[in-house]
């Protein structure tokens, strides 16, 4: 019985672990690289140019010429430019694949992120309001 009530304890706690959120969304016919061009100008646009405060504290680091045939964006620490990414958006494939991953999907502003990446990829470039 005791290893029982052990192996529940360790499995609350495993999800309380902090483990990023992923969200993975399928897009219409076009391939990666056109679909994640448009999410990281929209990105850079809403997020960056357009002074999001939920952004102030991070940059964008595009990698969209890919030999993987995986385009992604990175945001990272504005203060360690080439520390761990706290968000990733990458795409694959034809019809593109995009997955969304990253510590900052578990904050305040991980739903808004979840939902301007579905809209951007689906052609719409329009901002939030934050």
């Amino acid at each position: 019985m005791r290893t029982g009530a052990f192996a529940v304890v360790l499995g609350v706690l495993a999800g309380c672990s902090g483990k990023p959120q992923e969200a993975s969304i399928e897009t219409s016919g076009e391939p990666a690289l056109k679909v994640m061009e448009r999410v990281a100008l929209a990105a850079r646009d809403c997020w960056f140019r357009g002074r999001d405060t939920a952004f102030a504290g991070y940059s964008m680091a595009p990698e969209l010429d890919s030999h993987s045939g995986r385009p992604r964006i990175l945001v990272v620490p504005r203060s360690n430019p080439g520390g761990l990414p706290l968000l990733v958006v990458e795409g694959q494939g034809k019809p593109a694949r995009i997955q969304t991953f990253g510590p900052l999907l578990n904050g305040p502003s991980g739903s808004r992120i979840a939902a301007d990446v579905a809209r951007w990829q689906g052609g719409d470039r329009t901002c939030a309001n934050a």
